[in-house]
C-alpha cells in the first residue's frame, strides 16, 4: 500500500516559509548532509564498480516514475505469448556499491530511507549514486537485479528467475504523459501491456482476498500568489506499475520463504469486530459494502472524489494496522502474512530509497546462486526490523509535520472564513462536550483538521476556519451548519 505524502516542485519558499521549513530539519533531527569522508567512499564505489558479466542491455527497458524523478529504481520490459506474460523487471543494484559493513552500508544504516520534505529531498545514498551511476537511467549501463517472472494468462506467478546483469534503459517516461499516450490516439505496446498486467494482477489480489488502497495525494503547486494545495488521484497507470512493485515483492518473499532466511513485510489481519463496524460505517455513508463482494472489490467501486466515498476509503486505510518487518525464523507463514495484500510479501523495488530492500535483493539473489547466506548478512537482517521501526517513525514524525505546516501557511489568510466540509471522526451531539473532538475534511481543499462542536462521521458541515497557525502548525475549524 502506498502511503499520501506531500509532493513538490519545490519552488523557492518565502523567507519566512524557508525559516520554518528549516526548523523542522533541526526539531526532528533529519539527516544532516553527506560528510566529505561518505562522499569519497561514494567515488571509490564507483571508480572500483565491476559490471556483472551478464550481459541483457539487449532488452529494451523502460522506466516510468513521477515527473522529473532522478532516483530511477526499476526499469521493465513485457512480452506477451499464448501461455501468458513474462514480465522483465530490473532493478538497481545498489549493493554493487555499498558493500556489506562499509562506510557507505554503516551511513545508510543510520538514516535508513529517505526523507522527503517540501522544500528538498534527503537521499539515503549520495546522490552519485541514487541519482547518477546507480539510477537506471536512460542510455546509460548500469548494474541490475534482473526478475524475469513468468506468468499464465490469468496474470498468476508461474515461475521466477534471477540474475545479477547489465542493463540499459532505452526511455524515460512519466505517468502523467504516459497516460494521456495510453488514453489517446497513438498505440504504445508496452504501455498497453502494463495496463493489461497491472489490471490482472488487481483481480489476482481481489481473488486472494487482498486490496490496495488508492488514496490521493496532496501536492503543492506554485501559484502566481505563492502556493495552494491540491489532491491529486493517482492515475490508472500508477496503479498498474504499482502491481508490478507488488508482483516482484510477492516473488522474493516466496524465494525466501522456501529457503527459510529473509526479512518480510508483514501486517496483521483485522479483527472481526473492526470489519462488522467497517461494514456498518459503509451503510451509514451511502456506499453499503454487502455479503457477496469481497473487500478488495469493494474497495475498487470507491470514487474517492466523493467525500463520503473518501472517508470510506480512509477507514479502509484504519482497518490495516501493525504494519511491521519480521526476520523468517521457523514461523507458521500465517504469521508471516502481508494482510492487506492477503500474501507474504518483502519490500524488494525500491534500494535507492529504502534500507530494507538492500538486503532483500542480496538474500534473493545469493539464493537462486544456491549459495550459503554468509553470517555477516544474517546478523544485518536481524538488526533490519528495528532499524527500519525507526527509521520510518522518524520519517512519518517530519512528514507529519511539515504537511501540518503547509496547510497552515497556505489558509493563514482565511480565518473567518467557512468552508464545505465532510466529518471524517467525530462524536454525537453532547452538550457536555468541550474544544475539539474529530477530524473533518474540506471538499474543495485538500485539507484535514481538528473541529469543535459535535459532528457525525460521514455528515456534510460548514466550518469557520478559527486558527491557522505555521508556527504551531496548527489549523482548527468550528462547525457552523450541520448541513447533512
Amino acid at each position: 500500500m502506498t502511503q499520501p505524502r506531500i509532493r513538490s516542485p519545490r519552488p523557492a519558499p518565502t523567507p519566512d516559509l524557508a525559516e520554518l521549513l528549516l526548523g523542522l530539519e533541526t526539531e526532528f533531527d533529519v539527516p544532516a548532509p553527506f560528510d566529505q569522508q561518505t562522499l569519497a567512499a561514494a567515488e571509490a564505489a564507483v571508480a572500483n564498480l565491476d559490471l556483472p558479466e551478464h550481459d541483457a542491455t539487449n532488452i529494451p527497458f523502460f522506466t516510468i516514475d513521477p515527473e522529473g524523478a532522478t532516483d530511477l529504481d526499476q526499469a521493465m520490459y513485457l512480452e506477451k505469448d499464448e501461455s501468458g506474460y513474462v514480465v522483465n523487471y530490473a532493478i538497481a543494484d545498489v549493493p554493487a556499491f555499498v558493500e556489506l559493513g562499509s562506510k557507505l552500508d554503516d551511513v545508510a544504516r543510520q538514516r535508513g530511507q529517505t526523507f522527503y520534505l517540501p522544500h528538498r529531498k534527503i537521499s539515503l545514498h549520495p546522490p552519485l549514486i541514487s541519482e547518477d551511476q546507480g539510477s537506471l537511467l536512460p542510455n546509460e549501463v548500469r548494474p541490475a537485479f534482473h526478475w524475469r517472472m513468468t506468468l499464465d494468462t490469468q496474470a498468476a506467478l508461474v515461475n521466477v528467475e534471477l540474475s545479477r546483469a547489465r542493463i540499459k534503459s532505452r526511455a524515460q517516461l512519466d505517468y502523467a504523459s504516459a497516460q494521456k499516450s495510453l488514453d489517446g490516439s497513438s498505440k504504445d505496446q508496452q504501455l498497453e501491456l502494463l495496463a493489461e498486467i497491472g489490471a490482472l494482477r488487481t483481480q489476482q489480489e481481489q481473488s486472494r482476498g487482498g486490496a490496495s488502497l488508492t488514496l490521493p495525494d496532496q501536492e503543492i503547486e506554485e501559484t502566481s500568489n505563492g502556493y495552494k494545495l491540491v489532491s491529486r488521484v493517482p492515475l490508472p497507470l500508477e496503479n498498474h506499475n504499482a502491481q508490478i512493485s507488488l508482483l516482484t515483492g510477492i516473488a522474493a518473499a516466496q524465494l525466501m520463504l522456501k529457503a527459510g532466511v529473509g526479512i518480510l513485510r508483514t501486517m496483521p489481519k483485522p479483527e472481526d469486530k473492526a470489519l462488522t463496524d467497517f461494514r456498518t460505517q459503509t451503510q451509514l455513508l451511502g456506499h453499503p459494502w454487502d455479503e457477496k463482494t469481497s473487500y478488495g472489490q469493494y474497495l475498487h467501486t470507491l470514487d474517492v472524489s466523493d467525500p463520503k466515498q473518501l472517508v470510506i476509503m480512509h477507514r479502509a486505510a484504519s482497518l490495516f494496522r501493525g504494519a511491521d518487518y519480521q526476520v523468517i525464523n521457523s514461523q507458521p507463514e500465517e504469521e508471516l502474512i502481508q494482510a492487506a495484500l492477503a500474501s507474504p510479501y518483502a519490500h524488494t523495488t525500491a534500494p535507492l530509497r529504502r534500507l530494507v530492500d538492500r538486503f532483500v535483493l542480496l538474500t534473493c539473489s545469493i539464493l537462486t546462486e544456491n549459495q550459503n547466506i554468509p553470517d555477516q548478512l544474517r546478523t544485518a537482517l536481524e538488526e533490519l526490523p528495528e532499524l527500519m521501526r525507526s527509521s520510518s517513525a522518524a520519517a512519518n514524525r517530519v512528514n507529519k509535520a511539515a504537511l501540518d505546516l503547509m496547510e497552515a501557511v497556505l489558509l493563514q489568510h482565511r480565518v473567518g472564513e467557512e468552508f464545505q466540509a465532510i466529518v471524517v471522526q467525530g462524536q454525537r451531539a453532547d452538550p457536555e462536550s468541550k474544544g475539539a473532538n474529530g477530524q473533518l475534511q474540506l471538499v474543495d481543499l485538500p485539507v484535514t483538521g481538528s473541529f469543535s462542536g459535535p459532528g457525525e462521521p460521514g455528515t456534510l458541515v460548514t466550518a469557520k476556519l478559527v486558527l491557522a497557525d505555521p508556527t504551531k502548525r496548527q489549523i482548527s475549524f468550528e462547525i457552523v451548519v450541520q448541513n447533512s
